[in-house]
């Protein structure tokens, strides 16, 4: 073989090692990500160094939308975060795209200390927080983030549709990840939105504490975590969307087969010294924790959240979501 049909190939991303596809050049990646356990496939990916080719400069954020204005200013590649506000940044004319989901299911609500109690067997969850306030005197407070995002939008489904709340019984706190973990653990709200690990390390450090729904209870499929790639960066490099593709499959693998192998990782990236591997090997195991690569299972759900979003003003109108998503990318890592 040539040297230039060789290095055709490798600008193609076509060699894979054991490690994921080879690309000719080093390419900078500007990664926003939330440091939640749905975005486990990304720290799998570079802690094992499966997509040798780019070069990841992580910023965190709180929430999806504020990494939405990042991603409009053009200072971020790659998002990595709730579907959610994906359909509000194009309805405003940004170019995102989804090329991976990560997550399913992720978000559960959490009663606290003082609220769990109302949520006895048999109890209907409405009938849990009216009774709360009746005995109280005060409607639950409720923290989420911010409007537009996959938590704030599942929260406000499950009251309004999933258990039908009446709107006094209830208050929505909007406030940030860690912020949110702090005000449940003290005792400054009554119950919270909240993933892995958090549900993990919150349960751990106050049993009262009490996951009073799952995701599936929330929004039927709820759509979670995704990889998306903003346009102009797809446009530019084709081949690292595929390698980075091509990594999250193979991480998504490992985290579900070998969760042993993938925790180390998880931990460095989330565990911030607080927090042991052993703990984030109970999240990855916990009934909130579901990892899938295939966009294609949660378009349908997807679309339902939208028309939710439309519902209550988050979201202008429904976007189309052949422009959305763009599952090429997977297929392509996949041989389908």
């Amino acid at each position: 073989m040539s040297a230039l049909s060789r290095r055709a190939i490798l600008v193609g991303g076509l060699v894979a090692g054991l490690s994921g596809p080879a690309l000719a050049q080093s390419v900078p990646v500007r990664v926003g990500v939330i440091p939640v356990l749905g975005a486990s496939q990304l720290f799998v990916v570079d802690k094992e160094k499966l997509a040798p080719g780019l070069d990841f400069k992580f910023t965190t954020f709180e929430s999806g939308p504020v990494m939405i204005q990042a991603l409009a200013s053009g200072s971020l590649d790659i998002y990595v975060a709730g579907v959610a506000p994906l359909g509000v940044a194009r309805s405003k004319g940004i170019d995102v795209r989804v090329v991976t989901a990560t997550a399913v299911k992720e978000m559960t609500v959490a009663a606290g200390g003082k609220l769990a109690p109302y949520f006895a067997a048999g109890v209907k969850p409405a009938d849990a927080l009216k009774k709360f306030k009746a005995e109280t005197g005060k409607a639950a407070r409720l923290a989420t983030q911010p409007p537009g995002s996959v938590p704030h939008t599942t929260l406000s489904h499950w009251l309004n549709v999933s258990i039908g709340a009446d709107k006094a019984d209830y208050e929505i706190v909007p406030m940030g990840i860690d912020a949110t973990q702090q005000a449940l653990l003290a005792g400054a709200v009554d119950g919270a939105t909240i993933r892995e690990p958090t549900d993990t390390i919150v349960t751990q450090r106050d049993p009262r504490i009490k996951i009073v729904a799952l995701g599936g209870d929330m929004f039927p499929d709820q759509p979670g975590t995704v990889v998306a790639v903003a346009g102009a960066f797809a446009q530019k490099n084709p081949a690292a969307v595929q390698a980075l593709v091509d990594a999250i499959v193979k991480a998504t693998e490992i985290i579900q087969k070998e969760p042993k192998r993938a925790a180390p990782h998880i931990e460095a990236a989330l565990g911030k010294g607080i927090v042991d591997t052993a703990t984030i090997e109970k999240a990855l195991a916990s009934p909130a924790s579901s990892f899938v690569a295939d966009p294609r299972t949660i378009m349908e759900a997807t679309a339902k959240m939208q028309t939710y979003q439309v519902s209550i003003g988050t979201l202008d109108k429904d976007v189309p979501l052949d422009g959305l998503f763009d599952p090429s990318y997977f297929l392509k890592a996949t041989g389908k």
